[in-house]
C-alpha cells in the first residue's frame, strides 16, 4: 500500500501544549494527551495523533467551556495566556472511482452524510450546465448532438468551476467517477486540482454482471432499483420500471473492459494517493473500509497542522 503525501493545511485556535502548565489555572487546563493512531490497511502512521479539535469529551469541565466558547467566564488571567493561532485542517478532497454497479453511488451518499463533503458527479454537472444554458453547456450540447464525446477541456473547466465554489471550498469535495482517463487526470492537474485520496472500488466481474443485469430505472423519479437486492416499494412503481439500454450483459462487458483500461492509466498518476477497497462486501462493510481511510487522513491533517503551529501570540 502506498503512503500518503501530506497536503497543505489551514489552522484552529488551540491551546499551545508546549508552554508551561503554570501559565494556565489548573481548573481550566485542557487534557492534551495524545492517543495512539494506527493506519488503516498498512498505511504509514505517526506514532501519536492528536484528538480532533471538535471533540471535547476528553476535557475537564473548565476546559470544555473554553473549548466551546473560547475562554471560561472567570478564573483566567488573560494577560498571561499564550495561545497558538491555529485553525481547523483544510477540508478533504476526495476522488472515487469504480466499475458499473460497483456501489459507487451508495458509498458517495454515505461519505457525504458522515463527512459533509460536496458531491460532484461529472455527468450530472454536464447535464446541469446544458439545462442551464451556460456557455460551457452550449458547447457541450453541440458535440453531443453530433454524437461526439465532449472534449476534456470543456468538462475540466466545468469541474474546476464547481470545485472552486464556496460550498466545496469550505466543506471539501467528493468527485465521483472523474477523471476516467489519463488525459482528464492530467488536465485536472494542470488546473491545480489534485485529491488527497483516490478511492478505487474493486468488485468481482461475475458479481458486477449480476448487479447490472438486474437493475431497473424508474423513469419518473430517476431512482435505480434492483429486482433482487433493492426491489421497488410497490406495484405501481414496479409496473413502470425499465431496463437501461446499456444494462445488458453484452454492453456491460464492453463497459468493464473500457473501465479497466482507463483506470489503470489514471492510477499511474495517482498511485501514491490511491486506496483500493473491496466492493464485494455489504455496503456497510465497504463504507467501513472507506471510513477508516478518511478518518486516518483527517488525523494526519490535524497532527501535521498542530506540529506546524507558529510560536504563540500573547493576549
Amino acid at each position: 500500500m502506498a503512503s500518503f503525501m501530506t497536503p497543505s493545511f489551514s489552522s484552529v485556535v488551540a491551546i499551545n501544549p508546549s508552554l508551561p502548565r503554570s501559565t494556565f489555572p489548573l481548573s481550566t487546563m485542557p487534557n492534551l494527551s495524545s492517543m495512539a493512531g494506527e493506519a488503516p490497511d498498512g498505511l504509514s502512521s505517526p506514532s501519536h495523533t492528536l484528538r480532533s479539535s471538535g471533540d471535547s469529551s476528553h476535557l475537564s469541565n473548565g476546559a470544555r467551556r473554553r473549548h466551546s466558547f473560547g475562554f471560561p467566564r472567570s478564573g483566567l488571567n488573560c494577560t498571561n495566556l499564550w495561545i497558538s493561532v491555529a485553525t481547523k485542517p483544510e477540508p478533504l478532497k476526495i476522488m472515487i472511482s469504480g466499475p458499473p454497479a460497483s456501489g459507487k453511488g451508495t458509498q458517495c451518499e454515505l461519505i457525504k452524510k458522515k463527512y459533509g463533503l460536496v458531491h460532484v458527479a461529472a455527468g450530472d454537472l454536464l447535464r446541469g450546465e446544458i439545462a442551464a444554458g451556460t456557455s460551457n453547456g452550449k458547447l457541450a450540447k453541440e458535440y453531443m448532438e453530433k454524437g461526439m464525446l465532449v472534449p476534456d477541456d470543456i468538462v475540466v473547466v466545468m469541474v474546476k468551476e464547481r470545485l472552486l465554489q464556496s460550498d466545496a471550498q469550505e466543506n471539501g469535495w467528493l468527485l465521483d467517477g472523474y477523471p476516467r482517463s489519463l488525459s482528464q487526470a492530467k488536465a485536472l492537474e494542470d488546473q491545480g486540482i489534485r485529491p488527497d485520496l483516490f478511492i478505487l472500488l474493486e468488485v468481482n466481474e461475475d458479481a458486477l454482471l449480476e448487479r447490472v443485469v438486474g437493475r431497473r430505472l424508474d423513469p419518473v423519479s430517476g431512482k435505480i432499483y434492483h429486482l433482487e437486492y433493492s426491489p421497488p416499494e410497490n406495484e405501481e412503481i414496479s409496473a413502470r420500471l425499465v431496463q437501461r439500454f446499456d444494462d445488458t450483459e453484452e454492453k456491460v462487458k464492453l463497459r468493464l473492459k473500457t473501465h479497466h483500461q482507463n483506470v489503470e492509466s489514471v492510477l499511474a498518476l495517482y498511485n501514491d494517493i490511491t486506496v483500493k477497497v473491496n466492493g464485494d462486501l455489504s455496503k456497510e462493510e465497504v463504507f467501513g473500509q472507506i471510513d477508516r481511510h478518511l478518518s486516518f487522513l483527517i488525523e494526519m491533517k490535524s497532527k501535521a497542522d498542530s506540529s506546524s503551529t507558529p510560536a504563540g501570540k500573547a493576549y
